[in-house]
């Protein structure tokens, strides 16, 4: 019976196995159709983040992926031949006995029969079951729009692959792509924040002008004194 899968262990005693120069022997599960019950090997190991059908097994004259759940490891001694049992030696036959016989008028031999040859059809060449590879998908895409220490930034990553480092940009332009999302309280915490740094700037430009105003104040007087 086959099994119920490959297990996360087992894909990895199957990848180091590989990396030593072997193929691994498995069995189709039934989660593989009609090919279930038969015997492949594991020639690869695809990228499992790319497709889940990650496990390329060869069966016959074909190399087709399959997910773990399709296959099983292979029970051991799975796909050797039987022995073939040795012939017993002939018994020698025991001598025959003389047979006295009495005349008597001969006896016509029966009829021979010719056997008859029955033809038998020829067996039909079984058809290999093959399943059907499904195209691989691409990978998901990742667009990260962060607030950190006063800065927005904006990053774009694709599967395990950066397509954008992040980088800065103002915050108009940050509470435009959060408008785009239309979820409710992510524009209200970006409005929180752009308001805390609005008020922030006010305060500091407000002490810069004051500092301004004295410096011009004493700037007068020196002016005065002269």
């Amino acid at each position: 019976m086959a099994g119920q899968g490959l297990s996360t262990d087992e894909v990895q005693g199957i990848r180091e196995a590989l990396a030593a120069g072997r193929k691994p022997k498995v069995v189709f599960t039934a989660a593989a159709g009609q090919i279930s019950g038969q015997l492949g090997q594991v020639v690869e190991l695809t990228d499992p983040e790319v497709s889940e059908e990650f496990v390329v097994v060869r069966f016959g004259r074909d190399e087709l992926p399959f997910s773990p759940t399709d296959v099983a490891i292979a029970p051991k001694g799975a796909g050797r031949r039987p022995a073939e049992p040795k012939p017993e030696p002939p018994v020698a036959a025991a001598p025959a006995e003389p047979e006295f016989v009495l005349d008597a008028p001969p006896v016509p031999a029966p009829r021979r029969e010719e056997p008859r040859v029955e033809q038998q059809a020829e067996p039909k060449p079984a058809r290999r079951a093959v399943k059907a590879v499904k195209p691989k998908s691409p990978a998901g895409l990742t667009v990260t729009l962060a607030y950190a220490e006063g800065e927005w930034t904006v990053a774009a990553q694709q599967g395990t692959k950066a397509l954008a480092k992040p980088y800065v940009v103002k915050p108009a332009e940050a509470l435009r792509m959060v408008a785009l999302v239309d979820v409710p309280g992510v524009q209200e915490a970006v409005e929180q924040i752009l308001a805390a740094e609005r008020a922030e700037a006010e305060q500091q430009a407000e002490k810069l002008r004051a500092e301004l105003a004295e410096i011009e104040a004493r700037l007068a007087e020196l002016r005065e004194a002269r």
